[in-house]
This record gives C-alpha cells, sequence and structure tokens, in this order.
C-alpha cells in the first residue's frame, strides 16, 4: 500500500511596515499554530518567535495575577555553540532574565486586575542582526500576539530604544551608534500614555532624557496604529472568564465598622508597629463578622489591601503620608564606610527601616565574567550583586536560590554605576560590589546604589563621581489630578500606581527603572518625577555621601591585591612567555606575582604587596630590554678580550666597546682604560643585522662633558 502524502495549506498572514528606517514584518498563522496566538516577529535579519497562551480556566487559591515572561535566548541566533559541558542553553542569562522583566513591567498593568487564569509569554531569539534590537523587536510581538488573541488585555503598546549620539536623539540606534551613545533608553508606550521607561545612561541631563522620553513615546503612535489595523482583520473575540471572588458586602461593613481604627493602625513610620496593629484590628473584624462570614478568611489578604489602599490614596491626595512626612521630605539617612574588617570596602546606607550594606571587591581582570549570551558583550568587568534575604522584611522562610527580582535589582544598581567606574587603563582591576539587603521597608534598590558607591570608594577605585539613587511614587484621583512625594516607603510602593526609581550624579542620569500599576502615565507625571528625584538624589550627595567620605581613598586597601600594567612590543610576547610558557612560569614563582598578557602587549601584573609586582616587572623589562641608538647607558664590565670589552646593559643583554672606542687617546691595552667589574657609562652607536650592540665609551664621555659643560654655565648665568 502506497503513502498518502498530502501538502499543507497555511493560512498565514504578513503585515509589514518600517521602524527607524528598518523592514518590520509580523508573520501569524504559520508556526505554533495552537498556542491562542503566535506571530514570527523579523526587524531587519533579527527573528523572534512570539507565542501567548492562556489556560481555560483560573487558578484555584490565588489572589494574584499568574503571569509568566520568558524571553529564550538561542546561541544558534548568532552562529555560537553553548560553552557548556552538555553544550546546550542552561538557565538564562542576565540580559535575556533583564528582557523578560522589561516586557513583564509593559504588559502585566494592562490585564484585568480580576484576572486569575495563567497567562505564559514565550519570546524565542532566532536569528539576531546587531543593527535590529531582538528586545524591541519582541516586546511589539508581544503586543501585537496578546491584542490578536482572545486574551483580555488592554493593549496594544509600542516599544522603542532611544540612543544620544552626538547631541542627537536617535531612535532605534544601529550597533555602531549604540557603541557611541550615551544612553541607552527603551519606552514601551500606548497611544496615549507611558507604561514602561528602563534606561543606563552616561550622565545625561535631566533634561535631554525627558526629551528622548517624549520623543520615542510620538513615534511609538505608528506601532499602535500598525497593531490596531492588524487586529481589525485577524483580531479574535476576547474570552470571557471567571472573575475573581471578593465578598464586596462584607467589606463595605468592615470599612464602615473600623475606619477609625484603621486609619490609626497605619499612622506610624515604623513597620512593625504598623502591622502588629492591623494583625490585632484583624482579630476585631473577627469578633464582629465571622459568625455571619464564616468564610471571611478567605478574604483577608484582599480586603487589607484594598482598605489600605483606600487609606493611603485618600491620605496622598490630601498631602497627608503614612508616616507623617511631607511629599518633598526624604526618611531619615545615614552612611557609614569601613564597617567590615579584612574585606577591601564596605558601607552601610540607611533610609528609614532601609538598610544595606554593601561590599566590594578587587581581584585581577582574570577574574571577569565570561557571558555565553547572545549579545555582543563577552565579558563583565564590574559586576553587582543583589541580595534580599527572608528576614529583611521580617519573614521566617529559609533561603532560596537567586529570584529574577534579585537579578533585576542588582543589574539596575550596576547599570547605576557602570557610567563610573574607571577604565582598565586607570584602574586594572575586576571589581565586584555585593548589596546586601538587612532590612526592606522600600526602595532597597537605590538603597543598594548609594552604598555601593560609598564601598566602591571605600575600596579605593577612583570613580568618576558619586552616584545616588532615589525612588517616586505616584497617586492619581478618577478626575485625573494625581499627586507624586518622594523616597516611597513600603507601604506606599504597595498602595501606590508608580515606583519611578532615578539614579545618577550631580551632572546628570546614570539609571532609570519605572514601574506602575495603572495604564500608564502622562508627560507631565513624568516630568514631575524627574524634576523631585533630581533635587532629592543631589541633596543626599551633598548632605549624606560625601560628609561621609568625599572622595575615594588614595590607596586600594591593604588586603586587596597589587596591580601594575605595562605595555611591551607584541611581537616581544613569545619571548616572555617562553617555550612551552617555561619563562613567565619562572617569573611567577621567584616574584610570588601573578601575570596577565593581552593580544596587544599590555600586561597586567597582580601581588599581594607592591614589591612583588616590582620584582616580576623588572624581570619582564629585562627579557623585552632593546638598547636604542644613540642612548646613554650605565652598565658593567663582564668581559674582556684583546680588540674590546663587553659591557653589561640589562641581565644578559651585553654590547661590545671596540679597543679604539674606549677613550680619545689610542690604548694598547683594554685593562689600561676598563677592568671587569668596572661600571662605565657607554653610548649605543649601532645594532648591526644579526643585532649585535655596538658601544663607545669615548663617545658617552664626550656627550657627558658637553651636558657637564652646559649645566655649568646655566649655573654660572
Amino acid at each position: 500500500m502506497s503513502t498518502i502524502i498530502t501538502h499543507k495549506q497555511f493560512n498565514n498572514h504578513i503585515y509589514q511596515t518600517e521602524i527607524a528606517g528598518r523592514p518590520f514584518s509580523l508573520e501569524f498563522g504559520k508556526v505554533a499554530e495552537l498556542a491562542n496566538a503566535s506571530a514570527m516577529v523579523r526587524y531587519g535579519d533579527t527573528s523572534v518567535l512570539v507565542a501567548v497562551t492562556a489556560s481555560p480556566r483560573p487558578r484555584d487559591g490565588i489572589d494574584f495575577f499568574p503571569l509568566s515572561v520568558d524571553f529564550e535566548e538561542k546561541l544558534y541566533a548568532v552562529g555560537r555553540i553553548p560553552g557548556s559541558f552538555l553544550r546546550r542553553e542552561g538557565q538564562p542569562s542576565l540580559p535575556a532574565v533583564l528582557a523578560s522583566r522589561v516586557i513583564d513591567r509593559s504588559i502585566r498593568p494592562l490585564f484585568p486586575g480580576d484576572f486569575r487564569n495563567d497567562v505564559v509569554v514565550t519570546c524565542t531569539v532566532m536569528s539576531v542582526d546587531r543593527d535590529c534590537s531582538p528586545e524591541a523587536a519582541a516586546m511589539v510581538g508581544v503586543s501585537a500576539c496578546l491584542a490578536v488573541s482572545n486574551i483580555p488585555w488592554g493593549g496594544p503598546i509600542g516599544c522603542l530604544e532611544v540612543g544620544y549620539v552626538d547631541g542627537e536623539i536617535v531612535l532605534n540606534p544601529n550597533q555602531a551608534q549604540k557603541h557611541a551613545s550615551k544612553l541607552d533608553l527603551t519606552v514601551a508606550a500606548s497611544k496615549e500614555k507611558v507604561v514602561m521607561i528602563e534606561a543606563g545612561a552616561d550622565q545625561i541631563p535631566d533634561d535631554v532624557m525627558y526629551q528622548a522620553i517624549v520623543k520615542a513615546h510620538e513615534a511609538i503612535a505608528a506601532q499602535v496604529d500598525f497593531i490596531n489595523g492588524i487586529v481589525a482583520e485577524i483580531g479574535r473575540e476576547k474570552m470571557t472568564y471567571d472573575h475573581a471572588d471578593f465578598d464586596q458586602e462584607l467589606f463595605d461593613k468592615i470599612v464602615a465598622a473600623t475606619m477609625d481604627e484603621a486609619k490609626a493602625a497605619m499612622d506610624t513610620d515604623d513597620k512593625n508597629v504598623r502591622e502588629e496593629r492591623w494583625n490585632a484590628l484583624i482579630d476585631h473584624w473577627h469578633e464582629l463578622f465571622l459568625e455571619d462570614y464564616p468564610d471571611m478568611d478567605q478574604y483577608l489578604e484582599e480586603i487589607t489591601y484594598k482598605f489600605q489602599k483606600k487609606i493611603v490614596k485618600a491620605w496622598l491626595l490630601q498631602g497627608h503620608r503614612v508616616d507623617g512626612r511631607q511629599k518633598n521630605e526624604i526618611r531619615p539617612l545615614a552612611a557609614e564606610v569601613g564597617v567590615l574588617p579584612r574585606v577591601h570596602g564596605s558601607a552601610l546606607f540607611t533610609r528609614g527601616q532601609t538598610q544595606v550594606l554593601s561590599v566590594a571587591t578587587l581581584n585581577t581582570l582574570s577574574a571577569c565574567q565570561k557571558l555565553d549570551t547572545i549579545w555582543e558583550e563577552e565579558e563583565k568587568r564590574y559586576m553587582h550583586h543583589y541580595n534580599f534575604p527572608a528576614y529583611s522584611v521580617g519573614e521566617a522562610r529559609g533561603a532560596r536560590s537567586v529570584n529574577r527580582r534579585e537579578k533585576g535589582h542588582g543589574a539596575l544598581a550596576e547599570r547605576a554605576l557602570d557610567p563610573v567606574i574607571p577604565s582598565v587603563e586607570e584602574f586594572p582591576y575586576a571589581i565586584r560590589v555585593v548589596s546586601e539587603v538587612v532590612s526592606s521597608n522600600g526602595s532597597t534598590s537605590q538603597g543598594s546604589i548609594c552604598g555601593s558607591t560609598l564601598a566602591l570608594m571605600d575600596a579605593g577605585v577612583p570613580i568618576k563621581a558619586p552616584v545616588a539613587g532615589i525612588s517616586c511614587g505616584l497617586i492619581q484621583d478618577d478626575d485625573g489630578s494625581f499627586t507624586t512625594f518622594i523616597d516611597i516607603q513600603g507601604v506606599e510602593d504597595f498602595h501606590g500606581e508608580m515606583d519611578f526609581k532615578v539614579a545618577g550624579t550631580k551632572a546628570g542620569i546614570t539609571a532609570i527603572q519605572m514601574d506602575i500599576k495603572n495604564d500608564g502615565l502622562s508627560h507631565a507625571i513624568i516630568k514631575e518625577a524627574l524634576d523631585i528625584t533630581g533635587d532629592a538624589r543631589k541633596a543626599i550627595l551633598d548632605e549624606i555621601m560625601l560628609p561621609c567620605i568625599p572622595a575615594p581613598r588614595p590607596q586600594v586597601s591593604e588586603y586587596a591585591p597589587k596591580m601594575l600594567t605595562m605595555k611591551i612590543d607584541p611581537d616581544k610576547i613569545r619571548e616572555v612567555i617562553g617555550s612551552g610558557g617555561k619563562v613567565i612560569q619562572k617569573i611567577t614563582a621567584e616574584s610570588g606575582a601573578k601575570i596577565d598578557i593581552e593580544d596587544d602587549g599590555t600586561i597586567y601584573i597582580s601581588a599581594e604587596n607592591a614589591a612583588c609586582c616590582d620584582a616580576a616587572k623588572k624581570m619582564i623589562d629585562t627579557i623585552v630590554f632593546v638598547p636604542e641608538v644613540g642612548m646613554l647607558y650605565y652598565g658593567k664590565v663582564v668581559r674582556i678580550l684583546n680588540f674590546g670589552a663587553f659591557v653589561e646593559l640589562a641581565p644578559g643583554k651585553d654590547g661590545m666597546v671596540h679597543i679604539s672606542k674606549l677613550s680619545e687617546r689610542r690604548v694598547n691595552r683594554v685593562e689600561d682604560v676598563v677592568n671587569i667589574g668596572d661600571m662605565v657609562w657607554v653610548k649605543v652607536t649601532d645594532i648591526d643585522e644579526k643585532g649585535r650592540v655596538n658601544l663607545s665609551l669615548r663617545d658617552a664621555q664626550r656627550e657627558i662633558a658637553a651636558m657637564e659643560a652646559r649645566d655649568a654655565k646655566k649655573n654660572h648665568k
């Protein structure tokens, strides 16, 4: 019986446009047809497969929206084979985690608040064109897939990356422009509002940052129109779903009966006191309503959230904060450096009940982190890691592996400080900072930025300028009026609508990260947030951080490795290494120093003390020493023959003074002028084709005499 074959018919739809002058297309219906929606996104030669799926029923027993976003990097996309033992992709790299977080923060606020079905967004990067960002392509693809799917969502949105090159704002910069750019900004927005901002910058002025955000938002409108056109053609009707259950009647009774008690419980700057009071209030609720509402405990968390939000929002709109501060008032601050012995640099930064202990470690360049990703960067010299233990918020929970939030906050602090880290030529060390959050009541990421700046200065890292970080919150009323306030604490972050984090120096911004819980921000809100965070970070620098340590320490810690940098002719590298590495191994063994050699002839020497570094450098100088014609050298006579004397210019490097060049007068015997062991000045007259060095004692004496005569004449005048 013969095999029956039919040809697959694809009901695919291709939509094309341009983004920043480069072709962009979305192809629906050809691959991943079992997902709720999928598309092959192409931007230039960058290809990203986006698939969005939702469970048909809500997940039981949860009071949150279960959204997962995975940004999957496949190394075949850039023609690489993974470097792991298994030769396959492992856990997501940090850039992939950050891309997932950016997409998550952009789309999450636009889902219905009572939606409890699992939603999974998967972006698989399949090919990379360095001029066309896979992150930006994925974001637009996710927006389009959610918009055309049957999943309830309030988009679409668009996305653009922004650079700042030669004083000009550039949208979706290409690879060359990215290398020259002082700004790496990502903006996601609907047609009316900005929903996400993520930025790294080289001390960009606040007004330039604002202009870049506005320009990106204006250009995103075309992307939103493009997606809306697709939805009009192939968009599916949104699914009906089981709305999350909530007992509104019970909530209204609790609010009416205990509003004054709830306000009293909330009105404190101490997180522990507030929680103790609120727990007592819950006991009172049980006394009042448990008999009539026996299942009330299943709603307690949501009742607490809604009740506290109601109070916090009303207070903030009236200009009253939970802890009694003014809206532009920062919680009490403290800073201290050198808090840990033996480590290379340490600092404790305190803002209210938020405390971050940052520790800096210096090492040789061989300790740089090797990266195996689809991105261009292959190693990282400056690393920042952030840890958030459960005890920092008073929870009794054991330690777990590092989560995405910890990775994201560490990356934010790293991004904020990276522009001020000295170049490897200025400071040839690998640098790692770890921020341990020992107490958390809001804005720990910004506390880690301040603490890390202090720890780096304590370690003697010559940073270009100190960096401070601060966050801005937001409450909006139904009529569109809003209130912003500086330095949000935990309860304001939890119940507010924005966490706008800005880090920078006095000269400008180095990083921004924006989280929101509403449908987006107007330009007016963004402008006000930039203004008040700018004033705040300068005040923190002037009044707290710089009085603690006004400048980096002039020397690295005694416990840090000592470093020397030298440069040799690349052709001499082989001589320094030696056959089978024998020479460099001998230098390392005799000096006690560690030596790293770059292909361009740069040599990094490190050791526990400077003497070991100097010893290794001297040995290398000897190996690569090449005398220069016309130069004077002070050397030792090491051998005498009938026709001349051999003078050691450096260990293992001899030259010969012919008998005719020993003196102005005729010399019969070499010993009449010099003997073995004598130290004499000689001048290099020439080096022959075989590398033999010819010297002259007579010419050296003439030149020295001429210099002495000139000096004497100057002194006489």
